[in-house]
């Protein structure tokens, strides 16, 4: 078995958006996924993204994928990763895959002289919780995370 970490390309899109499907039903939230493939294509792989995509493969099969962008800390000054999304299918879970994934995208945080790698979990998501914890990562107490979208964001948006 070859498992093996790939930057995706634009031919990934449906895989991709299989992959964010699939996330969104294990988040049980499968109603709020509002993209489609050609979104994805625009808006991962077009001229204004600066978003990465990694495609993890097992025997040259789409496993699994992540999507990370660069933030940036004001107090380190420096750079960051965020990472978006990371999700496996449930068969390859437990196989290394994740793993392989998370360390991937370290290995670029610290080529890139990043000051941190960080991402959000669901509170009642214990098997990521886990799998986070066995890696060294750690919760950041005292921090909630806020969301502008939809309606809101528009209502800020034209406020006078």
């Amino acid at each position: 078995m070859t498992l093996t970490i790939r930057q995706a390309e634009k031919r990934d899109a449906a895989s991709i958006l299989a992959f964010i499907r699939e996330l969104a039903e294990y988040e049980k939230a499968l109603h709020e996924v509002k993209t489609n493939q050609q979104e994805i294509e625009k808006t991962l792989f077009g001229d204004r993204s600066r978003t990465e995509v990694l495609i993890c493969e097992w025997n040259a099969e789409p496993v699994g994928f992540a999507v990370f962008f660069t933030s940036y800390s004001t107090w380190l000054g420096r750079n960051g990763i965020y990472l978006e999304d990371l999700y496996v299918s449930q068969p390859y879970r437990g196989k290394g895959a994740g793993k392989a994934l998370l360390k991937h995208i370290a290995q670029l945080a610290v080529a890139r002289d990043c000051g941190r790698l960080e991402w959000s979990v669901l509170d009642w998501n214990q098997p990521a919780i886990d799998f986070y914890e066995r890696l060294s990562a750690e919760p950041v107490p005292e921090w909630i995370r806020y969301r502008l979208e939809g309606a809101s964001l528009q209502h800020i948006a034209s406020i006078g």
